[in-house]
């Protein structure tokens, strides 16, 4: 295959010692070469976004692996590629209706198999908070856990429920999107990109941080650093810069999104009593902003039992080796 072929495999006597993890989010797509100790060689990185079809995207993604997959000796090392992806089915390695991906929100995508055909080695796919957090467990704070619940809140909210050690895909791969349970219900709930109303996502991602943003600035007269920005403009990084200049309007966003969030893991407490809530993705940046109101929203609405039990934490690893880590596990199990 012409592709393999320009991807140069040298033989050096190893048994296939790497993998490839790819952590396709809604903004970007981070490829990166894992050793068997768990140690991300060589990254590289596409707009994910910037491709309309799924053809293009892949023919990117090919052209970006071959750099850093040329540094470990070519594909001829190259064991198998996982990947982390929003709406990703770990049974069937497709992308099926993805509200944030441009070529992937009308239909099915069969993107572990494309991949698979133009490297010419297995892949397998699932969704990307599960990757993050099968990462968090492998090499982060959930070390040692065998419950927790992955919070990614990022362009959207993701979610990955391990129990007992392992990770809940369902009956169709598709469980855990506590992204899209409904926080707000009838006509006053926010719209949201899966095509329904109200959903936890449309608040409480990073997108939903500066659409509140714009709300309060709206509502209020309040004066705010905010104002200086262009509404349309705005982002959660620019809402966390502000709340930490002391921005009263910016810090009533946080405290907003935090006792949504709160209020959203408490319900979920109830379903799995999780030994911990590990918060993932840029949004984290905020620290405590986000944090103390989450934890102290949390307090006020879980039920009697499960009060005090869960840790809240902030993962240890950085956003994308977390997920490209966890990735690359699904590429080892192949």
């Amino acid at each position: 295959m012409d592709v393999v072929e320009d991807l140069k495999p040298v033989l050096t006597g190893l048994e296939k010692p790497f993998v490839i993890g790819l952590d396709l989010g809604g903004t970007n797509s981070v490829f990166g070469i894992v050793d068997q100790r768990g140690q991300v060689l060589a990254t590289n990185s596409i707009k994910t976004q910037t491709y309309k079809t799924v053809d293009d995207f892949v023919e990117a993604g090919v052209e970006a692996l071959k750099p850093i997959v040329a540094k470990v000796g070519g594909i001829s090392q190259i064991r198998a590629m996982g990947i982390g992806a929003p709406n990703g089915n770990f049974y069937r390695g497709t992308i099926e209706f993805a509200p944030n991906l441009a070529w992937g929100h009308d239909g099915v995508v069969p993107l572990a198999d494309m991949f698979s055909k133009k490297l010419n080695i297995p892949v397998g796919l699932t969704n990307d908070a599960n990757a993050a957090a099968v990462g968090e467990m492998q090499y982060g704070v959930a070390r040692g856990m065998k419950d927790f619940i992955m919070i990614t809140l990022g362009t959207g909210v993701g979610s990955g429920i391990v129990i007992n050690g392992q990770m809940v895909y369902g009956s169709d791969g598709f469980a855990g999107e506590l992204g899209h349970v409904t926080m707000v219900r009838g006509k006053d709930g926010r719209s949201c990109g899966c095509g329904r109303t109200g959903c936890l996502e449309a608040y409480c991602s990073a997108t939903g941080v500066a659409r509140s943003a714009r709300e309060f600035l709206k509502e209020s007269d309040e004066p705010s650093l905010l104002r200086d920005m262009k509404p349309e403009k705005i982002t959660s990084l620019d809402v966390s810069i502000a709340a930490g200049r002391g921005d009263k309007l910016a810090k009533r966003v946080y405290e907003f999104t935090g006792e949504m969030l709160g209020k959203a893991c408490a319900d979920f407490a109830a379903f799995s009593s999780p030994e911990a809530f590990i918060f993932f993705g840029g949004l984290t940046k905020a620290g405590d902003l986000l944090m103390e109101p989450i934890i102290r929203s949390y307090k006020e609405n879980a039920l009697e039992i499960f009060k005090d039990k869960p840790k809240f934490l902030v993962s240890s690893l950085d956003d994308a080796a977390a997920a490209v880590l966890g990735a690359s596990a699904i590429g080892w199990e192949l």
